[in-house]
């Protein structure tokens, strides 16, 4: 979920991996996609604290539309364990290579500069980090402790790796008790070859069926992106599979192509489609869905979490009632 970048030495410095693959055809964007370019005040002060506490943001990394909307409402979502990827997912623009060693510092700078911006709700997310034995989880953990020491009132969300191949992984940062935990599947099974070849879908389902199972009050959270050939059929079948596995809110949002050496974008899925997606998933039972042409994983995250926990307060209001 990216905008289109053409720099060719830029491209091939962060993703030399698909410098050998034929350029995809670039659709030109629908009027509903454009957003306005980042500038303003409080966008240049958000950007002072991420760079004073030399950290890095997925808002940069990923190269996402809302950077201008979200920075000037003081909302970044963090990204650790470095800027450099281990997987090479061919929808995603941050670099690929091999990573530095962890810094372990940055929990606490993670934790410092949530309290410089007085963020109420912060979102962390990282790369993946395939090269270390515990994928990095106990890095999240630390970080989640951090922030719980120095702003007992904000509430916290990760995004996280899937800790493919890394026992006991999850189980670390799922008791480090985020507010809500977040993993997204991306895309529908018969695409994660082409998409998400590192990964696998019903890993990635199960992890989220066990934050549940270990820590039934936390929230559980999941997205997928449109428009890379799905069908209407297949992503109800994710919902189906994400209700099944007890995820309480999702996200669905349109792909947008990073490079021409990056998945190429099948089609514009309209507002309109979005909205019937909406529904759909909210008769599935849902308690919050975002499903939007710019739906990102942290997109309006503090609002969105404060009508998760409405909606969750609410059903269980309805069900002492029956």
């Amino acid at each position: 979920m990216a905008t289109l970048i053409d720099a060719k030495s830029a491209r091939a410095a962060r993703h030399p991996e698909k410098q050998k693959r034929p350029d995809t055809e670039v659709l030109r964007k629908p009027d509903w996609i454009r957003v306005k370019a980042p500038a303003g005040g409080v966008f240049a002060e958000t950007r002072k604290t991420v760079k004073e506490n030399n950290l890095v943001t997925v808002c940069e990394e990923a190269g996402c539309p809302n950077i201008g909307e979200c920075w000037a409402e003081k909302h970044a979502t963090f990204m650790i364990m470095g800027d450099t990827c281990t997987r090479a997912c061919s929808f995603c623009n941050v670099k690929t290579g091999l990573p530095n060693a962890l810094d372990p510092d940055e929990p606490r700078r993670v934790a410092e500069a949530t309290a410089t911006m007085g963020l109420k709700h912060v979102v962390i997310t990282s790369v993946d980090r395939d090269d270390l034995a515990d994928g990095g989880a106990e890095h999240f953990a630390e970080v989640i402790r951090q922030i719980r020491a120095h702003c007992p009132g904000t509430t916290i969300e990760i995004l996280t790796p899937d800790f493919l191949r890394k026992p006991g992984a999850a189980e670390i940062v799922i008791d480090a008790r985020p507010d809500v935990f977040n993993h997204n599947l991306e895309t529908v099974p018969r695409l994660y070859l082409s998409i998400r070849p590192g990964s696998r879908y019903y890993h990635s389902l199960r992890l989220l069926e066990r934050v549940k199972e270990r820590d039934p009050s936390q929230f559980t959270k999941s997205g997928i992106m449109v428009g890379l050939g799905e069908t209407k059929e297949e992503v109800m079948q994710v919902m189906d599979d994400m209700r099944s596995a007890g995820i309480d809110f999702l996200t669905i949002g349109q792909y947008l192509q990073p490079t021409r050496k990056h998945a190429a974008v099948a089609r514009y899925v309209t507002p309109e489609e979005f909205k019937g997606y909406e529904t759909i998933a909210r008769a599935k039972g849902f308690l919050m869905v975002s499903a939007t042409p710019l739906t990102r994983s942290s997109y309006h995250a503090g609002d969105d979490f404060k009508k998760l926990r409405e909606a969750r307060e609410a059903a269980l209001a309805a069900g002492r009632k029956a």
